[in-house]
């Protein structure tokens, strides 16, 4: 029996420590903006001009999507495959570096981009813009390594794609905060309980239910929901703004900041 009992403490204990959240990178403000891609709305998305574009237009983070070559490089694409932003075809992962660094970003100003590195990415964020950084297809270990090879590990968020990625994150890099959806089965108050206290996340993205949003509230987790949209305007951003969040990721960030600026609304709807 007294093993028994000992078993269970320590259960409780794990789930006390994965309730531990780590804290978020530091703000300027109290609503928080994310640069969907980067600010794309002049170049392309994915690029180092779109994270200086995302600083330029007052953002607080830049989305960034990461992927990793045939031959183990992380690079920045949204998309498996090249398609539709480059000049090439195919899947990033069946493209060596040097191959990929070949193609044209696609883009309307005429410039030539390439597609960058994850280190290039962090060395353009560094001391500027936060890193929203959608976890596509990566190793953690060598993720983690090139954050703290940039001085980047109070600038960055790992949004979670897929449940494998959790744990490798908590075992290789347990400060980082990190950002999820709440899955299928975690859609009402007991069971996003007992999601959270499994799983330590700073941030979730896909809760509108005023429940689930008390739950978020009281554990002190934030919630940032998107609002991009062919027609993202007032209307979408209001939308977003009504459910008291903490921070909206936009396709138009610039307008986006205008406006939360013009309702004095930059600093902030508090949790």
């Amino acid at each position: 029996m007294k093993g028994l009992l000992f078993f269970t403490g320590c259960i409780l204990l794990l789930g006390n420590s994965f309730a531990q959240q780590p804290v978020l990178p530091a703000q300027k403000h109290g609503f928080i903006v994310i640069a969907h891609r980067g600010n794309h709305e002049i170049v392309p998305e994915n690029t180092t001009a779109s994270v200086e574009a995302a600083y330029q237009c007052g953002a607080d983070y830049a989305e960034l999507d990461l992927r990793t070559t045939q031959d183990g490089h992380l690079v920045l694409m949204h998309d498996a495959t090249v398609d539709r932003t480059t000049n090439g075809k195919g899947a990033v992962a069946d493209y060596t570096f040097a191959a990929l660094r070949q193609l044209n970003i696609k883009s309307t100003d005429g410039k030539i981009y390439r597609v960058p590195t994850f280190a290039e990415a962090l060395k353009a964020a560094r001391g500027k813009v936060h890193i929203y950084l959608d976890f596509k297809e990566a190793d953690v270990a060598q993720a983690w390594q090139q954050i703290r090879d940039a001085g980047m590990e109070k600038q960055v968020i790992v949004y979670i794609n897929k449940k494998e990625q959790y744990q490798p994150w908590r075992d290789i890099a347990p400060q980082m905060p990190l950002m999820s959806s709440l899955p299928d089965d975690a859609q009402t108050p007991a069971q996003m309980e007992q999601f959270l206290d499994a799983h330590s996340f700073a941030v979730l993205d896909n809760i509108t239910d005023s429940t689930l949003m008390t739950v978020a509230r009281r554990r002190r987790i934030s919630v940032w929901l998107d609002a991009q949209s062919p027609n993202e305007g007032p209307d979408a951003w209001n939308a977003v703004l009504n459910r008291k969040v903490q921070g909206m990721q936009s396709d138009h960030p610039g307008a986006l900041v205008r406006y939360l600026r013009e309702h004095r609304l930059r600093d902030g709807l508090k949790k």
